[in-house]
């Protein structure tokens, strides 16, 4: 049970009392744990007593992961209780004891007060790529390229060919060169030349992270010379992509495309309507709160590098001999002030819009976490804390919120095309047409890797 002690502006006190039973339970749950985990010589897996398994971990180590464990279920179902979503928090527990109730007091930071701008009748302009003709005839011939072969070819390099070339010198090795992509200095290197043909390519100066390398000479030697041969747009083209034929290759990419366009909209709307309520909200954002965020955006990049094998402080050198680390904090600053400002609108919104994510959805989303993550929902939780656990829940509810708002403001236009579509009379095209056997529906799943034009990345946090 969750009591609210205090709240003045943004800071707020609460009291969370846990009843005896759960606190049982929690032992029992650790003892269990134990039993099955701690070997004891003489004793079978399970099968020792409490007081040698204790004698081994320790008593304070029991009472900690009861303690954490209560904590974890207690912490963020709190929160959620009194309708708090916390920046930042300060846990008090008392003393951990089996058989008596477990308190702990809470002391944090909600979010600012928000008021969002009305939006219940913004129109939003951002629409969905066109799949023209020409979209469809490039995305045929992207498909053309990527299914082409190569053959060998007795003759001089041309600009489309792979060439096979062997670098000479301790560090070279044997690798193909393909011209329709190969950089400009290379292209000019070897247009032109044979099989057989010792070739000089000049290198220009360049800096590949944190290394500069002066203007060189590679030589290698052409070893093979091969032509792209692509195949027609034909069935036999289509039958090697699985389809039946040309034409149900088309119908299936072009429902495909259309699709993605349709799917590149709805992200193009979403960020618009986004846009529209963080720049006429009216908010007073603490500074505290963006410098967590950039510190958390920070501590990101810095696992990053880390996993790259690159250490911080000489990623943090090499900026400042190149003059660009205040560049790179102003930038995080920025990012972070902007990520701040979505989710403080995208939560106003979700309450203003009385938003409710129930116990089943959130641990069933939970759980689906945890095996994506190759977790028990019981590691994840220990994994992400109860801040992590607060965090998570905030999320779903601010995507909760935009899905609703987004559906409302859609509500017009359909609305709007309703008449047309309910009218009384129908012209004899129109019966014609209904009077047709309903097509047989596109098998877009074995259209994969086209891209409508415009489609890019979308990104969060």
């Amino acid at each position: 049970m969750a009591e609210l002690i205090s709240r003045e502006g943004n800071k707020v006190e609460f009291r969370v009392s846990v009843p005896a039973s759960e606190v049982n339970r929690a032992y029992d749950q650790v003892w269990s744990g134990l039993a099955r985990d701690v070997r004891v010589p003489g004793f079978r897996p399970g099968k020792a007593p409490r007081k040698v398994i204790e004698g081994r971990v320790g008593k304070g180590y029991v009472e900690q992961e009861v303690r954490d464990r209560l904590l974890q279920a207690n912490y963020s179902k709190a929160a959620q209780e009194l309708k708090l979503s916390l920046v930042d928090a300060n846990i008090d527990p008392q003393e951990v004891v089996s058989g008596q109730a477990f308190e702990f007091t809470v002391k944090g930071e909600t979010y600012p007060e928000v008021k969002l701008a009305d939006w219940s009748s913004l129109n939003l302009s951002a629409e969905s790529p066109e799949i023209t003709d020409d979209v469809m005839e490039r995305t045929l011939g992207d498909l053309q390229e990527r299914n082409a072969t190569f053959e060998e070819a007795e003759r001089a390099i041309e600009a489309s060919d792979q060439v096979t070339v062997e670098e000479q010198g301790e560090d070279g090795g044997t690798y193909p060169i393909y011209l329709d992509v190969a950089e400009e200095h290379v292209r000019e290197a070897l247009l032109g030349k044979s099989k057989g043909d010792t070739v000089e390519i000049t290198v220009p100066a360049h800096q590949h992270g944190d290394h500069e390398h002066p203007e060189h000479a590679v030589t290698v030697v052409i070893k093979d010379v091969k032509v792209k041969k692509t195949q027609a747009l034909d069935d036999e083209f289509a039958k090697s992509l699985n389809f039946d034929n040309l034409e149900r290759l088309r119908t299936d990419l072009k429902a495909e495309l259309e699709r993605r366009a349709a799917q590149e909209g709805e992200t193009a709307r979403r960020e618009e309507f986004v846009s529209h309520l963080t720049e006429n909200m009216e908010a007073d954002i603490p500074a505290a709160l963006l410098d967590r965020r950039r510190d958390a955006m920070l501590e990101e990049i810095k696992d990053d590098l880390g996993r790259q094998g690159v250490k911080w402080g000489e990623y943090e050198s090499f900026m400042q001999e190149q003059g660009k680390l205040d560049e790179f904090m102003a930038d995080l600053s920025k990012n972070a002030e902007s990520r701040v400002k979505r989710d403080l609108a995208l939560e106003k919104l979700a309450e203003d819009l009385k938003v409710q994510v129930s116990d089943a959805e959130f641990n069933q989303t939970m759980n689906a976490l945890a095996q994506a993550n190759g977790m028990n929902p019981q590691e994840l939780s220990k994994n992400l804390g109860p801040d992590g656990i607060n965090t998570y829940y905030a999320s779903l509810m601010r995507e909760k919120g935009l899905q609703q708002a987004m559906a409302q403001l859609s509500k017009p236009e359909q609305e709007e095309a309703a008449p047309a579509e309910a009218a009384p009379e129908a012209t004899q095209e129109t019966k014609a047409e209904e009077a047709q056997p309903e097509a047989e529906q596109p098998q877009t799943e074995q259209v994969e890797g086209e891209q409508t034009e415009g489609e890019g990345e979308n990104k969060t946090e």
